[in-house]
């Protein structure tokens, strides 16, 4: 490595060529390409290959020894003697929902990537990567994504998306969302959203100046009697409820779809793990009942991987259509690298035996979870589907403690509060403060042995904090 350094002598320059030599010495030291205790190529061997004659390193040698930056060994040769010490690395912020890494995370919203085939997962990049690359992106997405996932939510969600024209790809329920309010609302404009909610998608409407009125939950899904007036548009989970896990009922759908119809509003519909149900079939989408007022988002983030970065929206050819021409406006869009990947996973047959494989796998951890719950008399809330439980907590400082004691016995619990609007902290977030405590535990994160033994941690830190 050494003999690589990247020493480039200029002989037109007015300074000598011992000066430049011993510079670039001193650069390499500097910027930690050389670190102290390296040995130097000898003055005959550096001298040859940068072209100068012996006695222009050996000066250059002479000025550096003077300097103290190196110095000779008898029969061993010429070693740097020391170097700058590394600037400190700068600690990257750390948001309230982010924990260290050496933290057993027991938070929600992770997929099982434990449930993953490797053998097919590594199949599907071979074969995305066997494919030419592209000379210009297609701003909707890959077409074999959008017809893959166009078979997808007709055979896993029941949603005939008609043709891959109505399906586009997208980075993800987060930038679909903020999307959406850049294409279809002003600054300044409201929309309801489920309160406990998915604050990430709040966080984009608020970027793009959207208000944000908060809607309260009951055991039914999104309290529609409690929809405020003037609103543009209503985002919601119904198909599994982020963060309290509950499923909106039918009669409530129906009453949602009336009201945006009679309103002129949009329904945004996150269906974010709508295929991890485990007891029953899932009821209809919103956007199967009434495509004419719902947009539809889903992700692969939960039911394969974070890693290939595309999710979909489906919605009516005036949406889709006015979506496209915002990228192309902007230049944006998803990345084709995943939805390659995923395309591939989809035509080979094993993204349907992933499902089916996860709809196996997770049911016993979850199980195991309540089980250890329930042993330490704890309520466990939510219905058999997706990724995580609610235990709830009756205030504030039970859920603090929790948290806390979890934290101090390296495990990473979830409060509630956090997942409240007032939790934004943004003058445009509109909320009368939490009034949902608890713990929302995840239970797909982490490996069997481990899952084992943060929830036994967790149970003992939540009972304890209850009686407290």
């Amino acid at each position: 490595m050494l003999d690589e350094l990247p020493l480039i002598l200029d002989r037109d320059a007015d300074q000598p060529l011992s000066v430049q030599v011993a510079q670039g010495l001193r650069a390499a030291a500097s910027t930690g390409l050389l670190h102290a205790d390296d040995r130097l190529p000898s003055s005959r061997a550096l001298a040859q290959r940068l072209g100068v004659s012996r006695t222009v390193v050996a000066a250059a040698y002479d000025q550096l020894h003077a300097e103290g930056w190196i110095t000779g060994r008898r029969g061993s040769g010429t070693y740097l003697t020391t170097a700058p010490a590394e600037a400190p690395a700068r600690p990257s912020p750390r948001t309230t929902a982010e924990q260290p890494s050496e933290l057993l995370d027991l938070g929600p919203g992770a997929p099982c990537i434990e449930a993953i085939d490797q053998a097919a997962w590594r199949r599907a990049w071979r074969a995305a990567a066997d494919d030419y690359p592209i000379v210009r992106k297609d701003r909707g997405g890959e077409p074999d994504y959008r017809a893959a996932v166009a078979e997808h939510l007709l055979r896993h969600r029941g949603l005939g998306a008609g043709s891959k024209s109505a399906v586009l790809a997208t980075a993800g329920t987060s930038s679909a969302v903020g999307e959406f309010a850049a294409v279809l609302l002003r600054p300044g404009d409201a929309i309801a959203m489920e309160d406990p909610g998915y604050q990430r998608a709040a966080g984009a409407f608020l970027a793009a100046g959207v208000r944000v009125l908060p809607v309260p939950i009951d055991a039914d899904g999104l309290r529609v009697d409690r929809l405020p007036d003037g609103i543009k548009a209503v985002y919601c989970t119904p198909a599994h409820q982020f963060p309290l896990g509950t499923r909106m009922q039918a009669a409530r759908r129906v009453q949602l779809v009336e009201f945006a119809r009679r309103a002129g509003l949009l329904i945004i519909e996150d269906d974010y793990d709508g295929e991890l149900r485990y007891d029953t079939a899932p009821l209809p989408l919103l956007a199967a009942m009434a495509p004419d007022v719902v947009v539809h988002l889903g992700t692969t983030s939960k039911i394969l991987s974070p890693t290939l970065g595309v999710g979909w929206l489906v919605a009516a050819p005036d949406i889709t259509e006015a979506v496209l021409a915002h990228r192309e406006r902007t230049g944006t869009g998803p990345s084709p690298a995943g939805q390659r990947v995923l395309a591939e996973f989809a035509r080979s047959g094993d993204l349907a035996r992933h499902l089916r494989r996860l709809r196996r796998a997770v049911p016993p951890r979850r199980a195991l979870v309540a089980a250890e719950l329930r042993r330490r008399g704890l309520a466990v809330l939510g219905d058999d589907a997706g990724s995580h439980v609610v235990v709830p907590l009756e205030s504030a400082d039970a859920e603090q403690q929790a948290v806390a004691a979890g934290r101090m016995r390296g495990v990473a619990l979830d409060g509630l509060a956090r997942h409240h609007l007032v939790a934004q902290q943004h003058p445009l977030a509109m909320a009368t403060g939490p009034h949902t405590f608890g713990i929302a535990l995840g239970y797909t994160a982490l490996n069997r042995p481990d899952l084992s033994t943060a929830v036994s941690i967790a149970g003992e830190c939540i009972a304890t904090s209850s009686r407290r």
